[in-house]
C-alpha cells in the first residue's frame, strides 16, 4: 500500500460532498487533480471505493469503511502536528468561524494579526448566508459567529465588534439635488432586495414596513457582489452596509441618496453559544479581541 494523505484528504472530501466537483471546488483544487488522486487511491484496492450511477457519484460500503478510516489517520496525524506546535510552547489548535457574506469585509482585520502571532493555529472561516451561519451555530459546528442582526431563539454570548450603518445607494443616474429627501422617494426606485434571509434584507425590510413605503418594481439577487454590480449598471437602488462599498464610494461608481431616517444601524457581534466550551485556541481568539478591538476599530475603520 502506497497511498498517501494527500490522496486520503482528498478521498474524505469526496465522501463527504458526493461530487469530484464540489471536492474540487472546496479544496481549491481543478477537477482533473481531485479525478486523478481519487483513481491512484482506488487503484491500491481490488474492491471500489465509489461507483457512478447516471451522474450521480456514490460511495460504496468498502469507500465508506476506507474513508472512516482515513479520519482517523488524519486526525492522528494532526494531532502529532499539535503535540509538536505544544512542545515547542506555541497556541495550536484550529478556529472555526461562520461569517454572514457581508461580514468578509469585516472579519478579516480582526483576525489577521492574532494569526500572525499564533502561526500554528489553523483557521476555518465559513462565509455564507444567515441561515447557515446561525445552522451551523446551533450545531456546534463552529467556535464563534460574526453577524449583524442577532439570532432569535438562541442563548448566545457575545462581543459587540462595531457599528453597521446601511445606506440607500445607486449610481450616478439615481441622483436627487436635496441634502435630505423624503423617504417617499424610495417608492419611485426600482429597489434591489438581497435574497431571504439576508441579515440586511430583513434590516432593509423593517424599515419599508415601519414607514409603510410601497415598491413598484423589486429585484432579488443572492450576494452582496451582485447587487453591487447591479446598482453600479444602473438596474436599481438599494439600502446597503456601507462596510461593502468603500471602493465603490471612491471612485465614483456608486454614491449615497440621503433620505430622512437613514441611516439604519445595527452592531457587528461575535457570537457563541452560551454553554459552549471553547477551546484553548477559542479562548485566546476571545481575549484577544477583548483587548484589541477598539484599537482595530481605530486604525481600520476610522473611515467609516
Amino acid at each position: 500500500m502506497n497511498y498517501t494523505l494527500h490522496q486520503l484528504l482528498i478521498f474524505l472530501k469526496i465522501t463527504e460532498t458526493k461530487s469530484i466537483t464540489k471536492a474540487s471546488e472546496e479544496m481549491h483544487l481543478t477537477q482533473p487533480a481531485v479525478s486523478i488522486q481519487l483513481k491512484k487511491l482506488q487503484d491500491q484496492f481490488d474492491i471500489p471505493l465509489t461507483e457512478v450511477i447516471g451522474r450521480q457519484l456514490y460511495v460504496t460500503d468498502f469507500g465508506k469503511e476506507i474513508a472512516s478510516a482515513a479520519e482517523k489517520i488524519l486526525n492522528e496525524v494532526q494531532n502529532i502536528n499539535y503535540k509538536t506546535m505544544a512542545y515547542k510552547g506555541l497556541i495550536f489548535g484550529r478556529l472555526k468561524i461562520s461569517v454572514v457574506s457581508t461580514g468578509k469585509y469585516v472579519i478579516p482585520y480582526f483576525i489577521t494579526d492574532f494569526m500572525k502571532e499564533n502561526p500554528a493555529i489553523e483557521l476555518e472561516l465559513d462565509v455564507t448566508n444567515k441561515l447557515r451561519v446561525i445552522k451551523s451555530l446551533q450545531n456546534n459546528d463552529v467556535d464563534f459567529s460574526l453577524v449583524s442582526l442577532l439570532p432569535e431563539n438562541v442563548d448566545i454570548e457575545k462581543i459587540d465588534l462595531m457599528e453597521n450603518k446601511l445606506f440607500l445607494v445607486g449610481n450616478k443616474e439615481f441622483d436627487f439635488p436635496h441634502q435630505q429627501n423624503d423617504k417617499s422617494i424610495i417608492e419611485k426606485l426600482p429597489i434591489i432586495y438581497r435574497e431571504k434571509g439576508s441579515g440586511t434584507r430583513q434590516v432593509m425590510e423593517q424599515f419599508l414596513e415601519t414607514n409603510k413605503l410601497q415598491l413598484i418594481k423589486k429585484m432579488e439577487l443572492t450576494s452582496n457582489e451582485a447587487v453591487k454590480q447591479a446598482l453600479i449598471a444602473g438596474l436599481g437602488c438599494s439600502i446597503m452596509p456601507l462596510i461593502g462599498i468603500k471602493n465603490e464610494l471612491n471612485n465614483g461608481d456608486l454614491h449615497i441618496i440621503p433620505i430622512m431616517g437613514l441611516p439604519l444601524k445595527s452592531t457587528w457581534s461575535l457570537i457563541w453559544l452560551k454553554q459552549k466550551k471553547h477551546s484553548p485556541v477559542a479562548l485566546a481568539f476571545q481575549h484577544y479581541l477583548i483587548e484589541n478591538k477598539t484599537k482595530i476599530m481605530k486604525e481600520k475603520f476610522s473611515w467609516i
